[in-house]
């Protein structure tokens, strides 16, 4: 058995601080305690301040707190900070030791044996304690999860690694101790795979392989995780108060493990539908500790000399942003979803509206002062994983689209020529309808739809396409506009699982909800549907398990193919929120660009004045060359 206590070393993990835009914004509230920093304690920002408690406004309310369940970032972003995870991610992304003391995997890789931390406690909400924590926790938590009746949206992730597990969730066995995670005692678990996944480490922190208390989840039943009453917790946090559209509130667990390193008291969500709008002026209040400044308020922050001193960019996030082609609408009759089947299935019409699309001067409704800095041409992001010192975006075909400018009017126009005539043949009426919905909780997102909508309907005229913008309030945004079919054209993201390409493919999976690629009746020049062929790429890369240049290459090979097919639109790496103001140390956040370590308060602490973006800058340079030398000495252990 071969002891494994460091990062993967075939993979190098992004750079760039991630939050994805999702994570809520700590802030400052007048109830809780916690031991106050040292007054010692210096920041690039200045001392930390002595009440270490958040406060913050909110406008998108979670649907539930049942983490086995959910797939959703501002749901598991809770979760991450109520439970915790066999190991962890510290401020550089290393990785470390949680529940797991220690682990081994075998030489062939497909056993992986984790040895488990004594007197770590299940606690209600009120803080009385429940239980121990045990390697049998995570046994239940499976058989939860593997449930078709549970209805998990990550029950993929898991059975997809895991040894017999997707036999079981399809009912092809029904003996759950054949599936491939045990516990050999109360303080040793084990997970056999079905294959030596070179990235298993990095899902671990993913909610998947969260623990769940098993005689608890059983007396519970189906209201596991429906309120703050129904959970337990063995995490950093107890959710203290949890009343939907009025606040959530969480406190410090006292009988935390790791106790010592969270320095927050308390974090105080308040809901307010008009969160957005509302917020700047509420930081000026004194009301909350941190605020995303909306881009149509920047200028009025950034020239006021007292207001512009606390401004500083957020930090970049790990999700990638892309525009999708729907292949299969669902949406009312009006808009003509079955005009729109036989438009989205030409190709030179995709190509048209991708050489129309400005990404620059949609972006400079989010930032105005340095748009280009978030632009990129591929799905999976820069600088996520390499091997053999070659970024993964500079392998195989992405290499080719990774400098390109696929903005050109002039291409655009022949493509429309083309597709002109072609959809005429086909029977399509012009101009071609095309619904694009957008979130009513973000400003920037609703001016960026309508640059999108007068700029593609400049370039390529009204003759030829007609663009319907379709606002939609931000609870359950997505499950009325992305899941439902309901676009025709829509700005979508993915953030990694973990720490391989083979994540960035999920959206684009048979069955997944995305813009449903395996129902384009497109072909190749040889006559291959356009979709198989992908789906065969991908199927090939993730089996190829040893050779990893090679994996890499298929994967990229794959991933260029719908690009250059014009069946997605690379847009950005999300920013976080910007610019904003904030309270909040940036470089002190567990770090990982997968998973949901990213989302933990755990390590942070409030500062008692904001940093400026000088300070930021510099933090940063000093985080970067902090953890080039944390991943180096973690390789060499």
């Amino acid at each position: 058995m071969k002891k494994i206590l460091s990062i993967l070393l075939i993979f190098a993990m992004i750079l760039t601080a991630c939050s994805g835009g999702n994570s809520p914004e700590p802030v400052e509230t007048p109830s809780g305690t916690d031991k106050p920093a040292d007054e010692s304690d210096v920041s690039e920002g200045g001392k930390y301040a002595e009440e270490q408690v958040y406060k913050t406004v909110y406008a998108q309310e979670i649907e539930t707190i049942n983490y086995l369940t959910t797939a959703m970032a501002v749901e598991y972003a809770l979760a991450a900070n109520l439970v915790d995870t066999l190991v962890d991610y510290d401020k550089y992304g290393v990785i470390q030791p949680a529940l797991a003391e220690s682990w081994s995997a075998s030489e062939d890789g497909l056993t992986w044996t984790f040895n488990l931390r004594k007197g770590v406690k299940w606690m209600d909400y009120e803080g009385n304690e429940v239980a121990e924590t045990t390697a049998n926790d995570f046994v239940s938590a499976a058989q939860y999860l593997l449930t078709p009746e549970n209805e998990s949206s990550t029950a993929n992730v898991f059975y997809d690694v895991i040894k017999n597990a997707k036999e079981y969730f399809n009912g092809e066995i029904t003996d759950f101790s054949q599936v491939g995670v045990k516990a050999e005692d109360d303080y040793t678990l084990v997970y056999t795979l079905k294959e030596p996944i070179p990235y298993f480490e990095s899902m671990l922190t993913y909610v998947c392989f969260f623990p769940a208390y098993g005689p608890y989840l059983e007396e519970m039943g189906d209201q596991f995780g429906t309120t703050n009453s129904a959970l337990l917790y063995n995490g950093a946090y107890l959710l203290t108060e949890f009343e939907p559209q009025m606040q959530r509130i969480l406190k410090k667990n006292p009988t935390y493990w790791d106790a010592e390193n969270v320095h927050i008291g308390e974090l105080n969500y308040r809901y307010n539908k008009e969160a957005t709008a509302l917020a700047g002026e509420m930081y000026k209040r004194g009301e909350i500790s941190a605020v995303a400044i909306p881009p149509a308020s920047l200028d009025e922050w950034m020239n006021s000399p007292e207001l512009r001193k606390q401004v500083r960019p957020d930090k970049l996030g790990n999700y990638a942003y892309f525009y999708a082609f729907n292949f299969d609408p669902h949406y009312d009759a009006e808009y003509e979803p079955e005009n729109w089947k036989i438009a989205v299935n030409n190709p030179n019409f995709r190509k048209s509206i991708v050489s129309a699309f400005n990404r620059v001067a949609a972006m400079a409704t989010q930032d105005p002062y340095n748009p280009e800095y978030r632009i990129i041409n591929t799905i999976t992001l820069p600088d996520f994983a390499n091997q053999g010192g070659i970024d993964f975006t500079d392998t195989g075909k992405l290499a080719e689209l990774k400098d390109k400018d696929f903005y050109n009017t002039e291409e655009a126009l022949k493509y429309k020529e083309k597709a002109v005539e072609e959809l005429q043949a086909a029977g399509a009426k012009l101009p071609v309808k095309i619904l694009m919905p957008y979130n009513t909780n973000s400003t920037s997102w609703a001016n960026e739809a309508q640059v999108v909508k007068q700029q593609l309907e400049s370039v390529l005229g009204t003759d030829y396409i007609e663009i319907t913008l379709l606002p939609h309030a931000p609870t359950g945004f997505l499950a009325g506009t992305r899941i439902a079919g309901n676009y025709s054209l829509m700005q979508c993201n993915w953030g990694p699982d973990y720490a391989d390409p083979q994540t960035f493919t999920v959206p684009f999976e048979r069955d997944s909800n995305y813009n449903f690629p395996e129902f384009t009746t497109d072909v190749t020049d040889d006559g291959k549907n356009i979709y198989d062929t992908y789906e065969a790429l991908v199927n090939e890369a993730k089996g190829e398990y040893r050779d990893i240049p090679k994996r890499y290459e298929l994967f990229a090979d794959a991933e260029a193919l719908l690009i250059e097919e014009a069946f997605v639109m690379p847009y950005c790496v999300s920013g976080g929120n910007g610019y904003v103001v904030s309270k909040i140390h940036p470089f002190e956040a567990p770090f990982a660009p997968f998973g949901i370590s990213s989302e933990r308060w755990k390590g942070q602490k409030l500062l008692a004045q904001p940093m400026s973006t000088e300070e930021f800058n510099e933090a940063y340079e000093v985080w970067k060359t902090e953890r080039e030398a944390a991943l180096k000495k973690a390789a060499n252990k």
